[in-house]
């Protein structure tokens, strides 16, 4: 099938934006809306699998154009980067991809690696090139990759035995870490190590796998056995599998999402329509690979032959990242850009000159934005917002975020401060990422997540539960259902878990509530799962409530609590850094300082800080319309944050709701036990 040459697929600058997306004739049903129409596998120049996005991208670019890289590290302790990337470049990757999959092949073939009945390889590593280059090998000779979150614990090793797989591609830091578990996964025959093992340490891990019945090789290895072994790439069906791609298991264990090539080559295909990008973009590699978020964003700047360079796996070096890399499109989810958002409030409440200075510059440019879609300004943008841009390389044109929902004011205030358009999506894994996405230059479709993507044909249907119809006004509502040549059709081993999530129609049930308003765009306004009813019976959806918490400017991270033998709603708060400074300061009369640990720390167990706190939050509160019942009325705060490591977020950083309770169930219990609120909300010290 030819490559199309214009890649990505821009709308048209007339588009009319004010019909987005239309309801199909004649497909309305008693309880839901019609259905919404979708490109499909079958239509003309659609890619149906994944190799051909690598193939598109090598068609567009030179060989020696910079592909995937990273910044050497200079010094493990302390941990010292360069100051710049170091680059596979597209014809090199090409030459890699095959000396990789058929040193897979060869393995697989002689019997060291199979006799799993998928012919499965798991990837086991944070964001790397080596990632990558697995991953393209294997779509080219039809291996099925199974990602591993690189945070190994009992979820991982289930995934290992769940899938029978035999061979694991690990960073060579984790070779050990896996050899330590040989007797929990005994299919595993292969470890490879994604890079070069030292010779000390080959010999040391390989005498280890003997022992255990393991093969330990190096990435040079494999590559040097597929070199001498070398076989042509292959093209797959469509209905050929690709990957398992497990969920990240927030509310239970993952659950294992089938994907072939044509359902992830129609989702990310359909992803290239509506990007207005001129020239190849350099991205920056930050969210996780083993999560389908980061897997479609690679996949789309793969197609349009653009460069990745990756983050150094550090939270506190990602900003030292981009302004090394200087991307022009910087993917996240809406974490990252609150910390922005909430950083550039900080300075809009500057006394003096600073804050009114910046507060007149956001205000010109908010106007700008609302009258005409532009996001940049000759004068405010030098005077004002440049050091801002600069804090993420000073070049970035595109931005994107999903994964979570996003405040309006907090995506205008990103658009505008970082002179760059910024396109808000909604998917999962079920669906590989690909459901809604905001068009290019929509300058009110702020606290939208778009129309559907060109694959993605969705309908509303109702939830009586809550209240939900699709005949309510003025927009329709309800539970979110989808189907299209991207969609899966089953999970892994898991025909109960099937059933509950796909009906016999094809359509895909996603547990979020939407509303369609007058443009055609979709809004994310609740949440089927993870709702509770109060004590005196009003159903409350938790997750949206935090999400709509999280534009507030003192939280950095809150989980919400309810118990449905309580009339109210409780909290853990972990607040801004920045923010519970200034507040602390201004309680206190005296200037802290955000380096003073032990003063934030008191600050935390003040009563009256965190009167200040609940004080903010209320007001958040009231401003996005939450009812009283909806508020939270008691906080815990905490300077210790939710991570993956103390196993409170997922790899991709949502909150673990069960183990979040688990660690501050003593501290939620005292909040209960200080009995009904009063005017004056208790707070526990």
């Amino acid at each position: 099938m030819p490559i199309p040459d214009v890649i990505p697929i821009p709308y048209s600058p007339d588009a009319d934006h004010s019909r987005q997306s239309y309801e199909v004739p004649g497909t309305k049903k008693p309880g839901q809306t019609g259905a919404f129409p979708f490109l499909t596998l079958d239509s003309p120049n659609a890619f149906v699998n994944l190799v051909e996005f690598f193939d598109s991208g090598r068609k567009h670019v030179p060989g020696n154009t910079p592909m995937l890289g990273r910044r050497p590290l200079l010094s493990s302790n302390p941990p010292t980067y360069a100051n710049h990337y170091e680059w596979v470049t597209w014809e090199q990757a090409d030459v890699r991809r095959q000396h990789i999959g058929s040193g897979l092949c060869k393995l697989f073939d002689d019997g060291i690696a199979g006799g799993d009945p998928l012919r499965c390889f798991g990837i086991y590593s944070g964001n790397c090139p080596e990632w990558q280059l697995l991953d393209l090998a294997g779509h080219a000779y039809q291996f099925v990759s199974v990602p591993l979150y690189d945070t190994l614990g009992k979820d991982t090793v289930g995934i290992i035995n769940h899938t029978e797989m035999t061979l694991v591609a690990v960073s060579p830091a984790h070779v050990s870490t896996v050899l330590k578990l040989a007797g929990k996964i005994p299919t595993l025959k292969v470890i490879l190590a994604m890079g070069a093992l030292s010779t000390e340490s080959k010999q040391i891990c390989r005498a280890w796998g003997e022992q255990v019945a393991i093969k330990v090789m190096d990435l040079p290895e494999l590559e040097e056995l597929g070199e001498a072994n070398l076989k042509k790439p292959t093209y797959p069906s469509s209905d050929a599998l690709a990957c398992i791609c497990y969920t990240s298991g927030t509310t239970g264990l993952p659950k294992g999402v089938v994907l072939t090539h044509g359902m992830m080559a129609n989702g990310f295909y359909a992803q290239l329509f509506g990007l207005n990008l001129s020239e190849a973009p350099v991205c920056m590699g930050f969210l996780p690979l083993a999560h389908i978020y980061g897997r479609m964003i690679e996949a789309i700047v793969i197609a349009r032959g653009g460069t990745i360079g990756y983050w150094s796996g550090d939270p506190l070096r990602l900003l030292e990242d981009a302004q090394v890399l200087q991307p022009t499109f910087f993917p996240a989810v809406p974490r990252v850009f609150n910390r922005i958002y909430q950083a550039g409030m900080a300075a809009a409440q500057l006394p003096g000159v600073k804050g009114a200075l910046f507060r007149r510059a956001l205000e010109v440019k908010l106007s700008r934005f609302h009258a005409t879609g532009q996001t940049t300004h000759a004068l405010w943008d030098r005077l004002v917002f440049k050091k801002i841009q600069v804090v993420l390389g000073g070049k970035v044109k595109l931005l994107s975020t999903g994964s979570a929902p996003m405040s309006a004011a907090a995506s205008k205030f990103i658009k505008v401060a970082l002179g760059a358009e910024l396109l808000e999506g909604y998917g999962g894994t079920e669906n590989v990422g690909t459901a809604t996405k905001t068009w290019w230059g929509d300058s009110r479709s702020d606290g939208t997540v778009g129309p559907p993507h060109p694959c993605a044909e969705l309908k509303l249907v109702d939830v009586p539960s809550m209240g939900y119809t699709a005949e309510d006004k003025p927009y329709p509502r309800g539970e979110i259902y989808m189907r299209g040549d991207h969609c899966f059709r089953e999970y892994y081993k898991d025909p109960e878990g099937t059933k509950a999530t796909v009906d016999e129609e094809g359509w895909q049930r996603t547990g979020d509530v939407g509303a369609i308003d007058e443009c055609g765009r979709f809004r994310i306004i609740d949440r089927v799962k993870n709702i509770m009813k109060l004590s005196q019976g009003e159903y409350v959806a938790l997750e949206r409530i935090e999400a709509l918490y999280n534009g507030c400017p003192i939280v950095a991270q809150v989980y919400v609590h309810g118990d449905s033998l309580q009339s109210y709603l409780i909290a853990v708060v972990v607040p801004d850094p920045a923010q519970l400074t200034a507040i602390a300061s201004k309680v206190w009369s005296t200037n802290v300082s955000l380096s003073d640990r032990d003063a934030l720390d008191r600050a935390a167990h003040d009563s009256k800080v965190q009167q200040q706190v609940l004080r903010m939050l209320d007001e958040t509160a009231k401003a996005v319309g939450l009812n009283g019942f909806e508020m939270i009325k008691r906080i815990h705060v905490t300077n210790d944050p939710f991570t993956v490591d103390n196993n409170c977020l997922t790899a991709t950083f949502k909150i673990k709701r069960k183990d979040v309770y688990n660690m501050y169930k003593q501290e939620l219990n005292a909040l209960y036990a200080l009995g009904e609120p009063t005017s004056k909300p208790a707070i526990k010290l």
